[in-house]
């Protein structure tokens, strides 16, 4: 059987606004009392959710509320959710950083943390000396970093500048010798926050490939954040979903990507709008964006069908302009698939309708979405939306027998000519 590592239960993290500590020594004491005593502080019975677009009546809020979950050996787990949602607490908490207001963690092994850039380093000492600091943070001899010493540096990429003073480093120098550091000090856990998305693409291919490394070769645990949901799906075993400090769904990483977007955007063939939105200007509004199915009569889209995608505006202009669309198509996992912008032409007041085709056998199956923007003179952005309309794109078997292995790691799937 698998061995739990990190087993959180009923855990829970309240803040008060604006304030350190309760606010006044009654209530400190307070609290205190009833913690000494083996009871609830009655103050952990008050707060409000953590929203943090909407305003509240309560100074206290739960950063994080009745969390419950476990992590086994060897396993990547991915965290996922939108800012705001505990994500950032959770991993403080783990880490050791802060104490839960309720509930406990049980941890087995030495913990590595990244959570934010210069994570455990001074300032003063070089990056050598810090190396040296950190392995003595986690317990290690003298012996056992002289002999990774080498590596981390090479893996960092850092060597002209290890022994200078990291307050001289750069954001992703910084990253890259903590998490170089982090990883090769051969921790059991692993924590890993959004800091990775400060290193350049290079570094962050190595930094997962390095996770990947930890996990399988070693059977070390690591627990990953990031709202890159391409990371989460190639790097994690297993993800969670955060909603205003609650665990609200638990999966594989496919499933939890999906129901991620799905909370923020439902998919849907059709969206309309009401002029005078956010979205809309004085000058264009988007009344509606629908997808449809140019192969067959169905609300159903395929691999093999072709389909539209069909944009209606309304244009309130004095004089005529020369306008275009451009189209951006993501998949589920924020990966931008392609492109497309329409030819350029003179339009005036009144409605204006356009539809970009997709041939069939092009796009690969899955939840995809798509931005607009009206540009004119081919420089000047007029108007822009970014969740202009989502659909999702099912794979029937006519349209795979053809194909083999994994295909749900592509973006495109087109059938393309060979002589």
């Amino acid at each position: 059987m698998s061995e739990t590592v990190i087993s959180v239960q009923n855990l829970s993290k309240q803040y008060r606004l604006g304030m350190v500590g309760a606010g006044t020594l009654r209530e400190d004491l307070v609290g205190l009392w009833y913690r000494i005593r083996g009871k609830e502080d009655p103050y952990s019975k008050i707060g409000e959710t953590n929203d943090r677009a909407s305003a509240g009546e309560s100074d206290y809020v739960w950063a994080l509320r009745d969390v419950n979950f476990e992590v086994t050996r060897g396993e990547v787990l991915g965290i996922v959710g939108k800012n705001g949602a505990g994500k950032s607490t959770l991993l403080k908490l783990l880490s050791r950083v802060t104490s839960p207001t309720t509930g406990e963690i049980r941890a087995k092994g030495r913990v590595a943390s990244l959570l934010e850039v210069g994570t455990g380093f001074h300032p003063e000492l070089t990056g050598r000396e810090n190396i040296y600091l950190n392995g003595a943070i986690m317990g290690m001899k003298k012996s056992e970093i002289n002999s990774r010493l080498d590596e981390i540096i090479d893996f960092a990429g850092v060597q002209r500048y290890v022994d200078t003073p990291v307050k001289r480093y750069s954001s992703g120098m910084y990253v890259r010798l903590a998490f170089a550091v982090a990883a090769h000090l051969e921790p059991e856990i692993l924590i890993v926050d959004e800091v990775l998305a400060v290193g350049d693409a290079e570094f962050q291919k190595k930094a997962i490939g390095k996770m990947q490394e930890v996990s399988s070769g070693s059977g070390r645990t690591v627990i990953f954040v990031s709202h890159n949901m391409a990371s989460v799906r190639n790097l994690c075993t297993r993800a969670v979903l955060l909603n205003n400090g609650k665990l609200v769904f638990e999966g594989s990483p496919e499933d939890t990507i999906t129901e991620y977007l799905n909370s923020h955007s439902t998919p849907s063939p059709v969206n309309k709008w009401i002029n005078g939105s956010p979205e809309d200007t004085a000058a264009i509004s988007l009344t509606e964006t629908k997808v449809v199915n140019r192969s067959v009569n169905s609300p159903f889209f395929s691999v093999g069908d072709e389909l539209g995608i069909r944009f209606q505006f309304q244009f309130n202009f004095d004089i005529s302009k020369e306008i275009n669309l451009s189209l951006n198509l993501f998949h589920v996992s924020d990966q931008i698939i392609l492109n497309s912008v329409s030819k350029r032409e003179k339009v005036t007041s009144g409605e204006f309708t356009r539809e970009i085709i997709f041939p069939k056998n092009l796009l690969n199956n899955g939840i995809l979405r798509a931005s607009i923007m009206v540009v004119q003179d081919g420089v000047k952005p007029l108007y822009y939306k970014e969740n202009a309309v989502s659909f999702e794109i099912q794979d029937k078997r006519e349209d795979s027998d053809e194909w083999f292995g994994d295909l749900s790691m592509l973006l495109i799937r087109p059938k393309l000519k060979w002589e």
